[in-house]
């Protein structure tokens, strides 16, 4: 990794992968990355949206591909990394953003549900984190840039298993970051706030009143949308970042202040 800056774009000649890719946060994020130059790999569970995504990079003129790929296993997660070398050369970058939600208090979660959000939000980021990694040392380096929440960092009623999951992220983040900053690897961490996504809206397009509550004592008065946090991780994943490392970037409109 060089810490030269380009002027075509903040991830210009750069590999990277986007877990989750198929919508939301890391749909927004694989169009940020390409528009910043970089080749972007897209992985998910859903091929037909991977597809729409992917067929949409290309029609604009950007090297795009993706694979599909579930994080809770981790040999899938495993023949994504290889995809992206397989297919750009290399990996530069990772945008660690696949999750699932989850609402309930404590007691009225049960264990099958518990296991899938761990698999999903701990496990699938340990292996991301795992196999990014493998592919980044002998390349002298890359940036990982994972996804936790400000509720990995504070409470609130009803999500106990989510906000635990979201805690963990960021426990991963800063041990990697110290493991791996003599490889030339930096790992940081995102924390959005609410963000105007398919997981926070309603089928029919409204904003939930916890929500809008939280958007009400928000600085910014405004939820977030998915594009605004992806222009943060390309920052963090850029040359422009090269020495943050470890750290956890809110992106709440000021909520945490």
């Amino acid at each position: 990794m060089t810490n030269e800056i380009s002027p075509l774009g903040l991830l210009a000649g750069k590999s990277v992968l986007v877990t989750g890719a198929s919508g939301g946060i890391g749909a927004a994020a694989a169009r940020v990355f390409a528009a910043e130059g970089a080749s972007v790999m897209l992985a998910a569970r859903s091929q037909h949206l991977l597809e729409s995504v992917t067929d949409e990079l290309r029609g604009a003129g950007h090297a795009a591909a993706y694979v599909v790929a579930d994080v809770s296993t981790g040999a899938e997660v495993a023949r994504a990394v290889d995809a992206t070398v397989e297919k750009f050369g290399r990996l530069d970058g990772a945008f660690n953003n696949a999750a699932m939600g989850q609402g309930g208090k404590l007691d009225d979660v049960s264990e099958e549900e518990l296991e899938r959000i761990l698999d999903v939000n701990v496990k699938g980021v340990w292996f991301c984190l795992r196999e990014e990694l493998r592919a980044m040392r002998p390349a002298g380096g890359g940036s990982i840039v994972n996804v936790s929440s400000i509720g990995g960092y504070r409470g609130s009623p009803g999500f106990g298993a989510y906000q635990a999951t979201k805690h963990a992220v960021l426990g991963l983040t800063r041990t990697a970051a110290h493991d791996n900053g003599p490889d030339g690897i930096r790992v940081n961490a995102l924390a959005p706030g609410p963000i105007l996504t398919a997981m926070v809206l309603k089928g029919d397009g409204e904003v939930p009143e916890p929500v809008r509550a939280r958007v009400a004592a928000t600085p910014l008065r405004k939820a977030g949308m998915p594009e605004e946090v992806a222009h943060a991780a390309a920052w963090l994943l850029s040359d422009r970042a090269s020495h943050v490392s470890g750290v956890t970037l809110p992106v709440d409109g000021g909520l945490t202040a």
